[in-house]
């Protein structure tokens, strides 16, 4: 199933599980987003295109992470006028990840609040160095991966050489993606590094 949203003055085609970079979205990374704006909503062969907009349709999203964009230099000159201006600009972006479309008015479903019991202090800090050490490989065993590359796949879920080796290309670049690390799996050659230390 698919749909054409709106948001930002632009136009995107969605399928459930889409990683999109829509337009700032005012909302916080883990909240949940409602685009209204639906243009067309298919399934198949099925495809209901709207007047503008398809009656009871919306998709939602949960955004992933507040970014910005590369920065583009906006040089200015008049020649023999003594006259230059030089400016940089980074478009601000929202990165969200589609988790349902809806349609015929459906309200997407609350997510139930896990219960957490708040543990002590001591008790915190005596099993974070413990749980980290069970639960992961240590990454920084993979070249060019620093302390501040490792907490970032440790926050996008992987924590295990195994994990790594068995990503594909289009895995590779939807965690470069999220995590902000552009080009350190291919310089770091962290896929075969990966398969060799879990192969140990």
């Amino acid at each position: 199933m698919f749909a054409v949203i709106k948001t930002g003055g632009k136009q995107y085609t969605v399928a459930a599980d889409d990683l999109l970079r829509v337009e700032k979205l005012d909302a916080e990374a883990g909240s949940s987003v409602t685009f209204d704006e639906v243009l067309m909503v298919g399934n198949g062969t099925d495809t209901t295109i709207g007047a503008p907009l398809v009656e009871g349709a919306s998709v939602v999203a949960e955004v992933v992470d507040q970014g910005r964009s590369r920065k583009v230099i906006i040089f200015k000159k008049r020649r023999r006028q003594n006259s230059r201006r030089r400016n940089g600009h980074r478009q601000a972006f929202t990165l969200v990840k589609v988790t349902d479309i809806l349609t015929g008015g459906a309200k997407p479903a609350k997510k139930a609040a896990p219960k957490k019991a708040a543990p002590k202090a001591d008790e915190t800090a005596e099993a974070a160095p413990a749980a980290a050490a069970a639960e992961g490989d240590d990454l920084k065993k993979l070249d060019g991966a620093g302390p501040a590359a490792v907490k970032k796949l440790n926050e996008a879920g992987i924590t295990t050489f195994a994990q790594i080796a068995a990503m594909s290309a289009d895995d590779v670049a939807r965690v470069e993606e999220e995590t902000g690390l552009k080009g350190k799996f291919e310089r770091g050659n962290w896929v075969e590094q990966a398969k060799e230390l879990a192969g140990k």
